[in-house]
């Protein structure tokens, strides 16, 4: 539950000026809120029947269109426009994602036989003078 969504809630029992100063909300945030409910609303249905094309998308390309792939072809398709960030954010909510083809880079091949080197200071970093340890790290 959000904050507006309390102060909604609880205002015939104790009034907004008052719940809005406890809960660190302005009063004029809450009246926008309010007053913008029903196109919040709207755009979930939008998002809704929107996330349904858009899994329908990614079926047809056994699951390997990414946001930029499937908002390209959301636009051939219908000829509205549609953002790429809110196909990503609906893709993100509804746990539809693409596939990476990209490798690792392996940057490091160790030897597993070499021989470790040993640690000579047994892990004690402190000196009691200066210029006793020296220890340096090339990772």
């Amino acid at each position: 539950m959000n904050r507006f969504q309390c102060v909604a809630d609880l205002q015939r029992r104790h009034g907004v000026k008052r719940l809005c100063s406890i809960l660190g909300v302005s009063r004029s945030s809450f009246y926008y809120w309010r007053r913008t409910a029903a196109d919040r609303a709207a755009r979930q249905v939008a998002d809704a029947r929107r996330a349904a094309r858009i899994r329908a998308v990614h079926q047809e390309s056994d699951g390997t269109y990414g946001a930029p792939r499937i908002t390209a072809e959301l636009r051939e398709e219908n000829g509205v426009a549609v953002n790429h960030k809110r196909v990503a954010r609906i893709m993100r909510a509804s746990g539809i994602e693409g596939i990476r083809l990209r490798r690792r880079h392996r940057t490091t091949v160790s030897d597993l036989a070499a021989a470790k080197a040993p640690d000579l200071i047994g892990r004690d970093f402190t000196a009691d003078r200066p210029n006793t340890k020296y220890v340096g790290d090339i990772t």
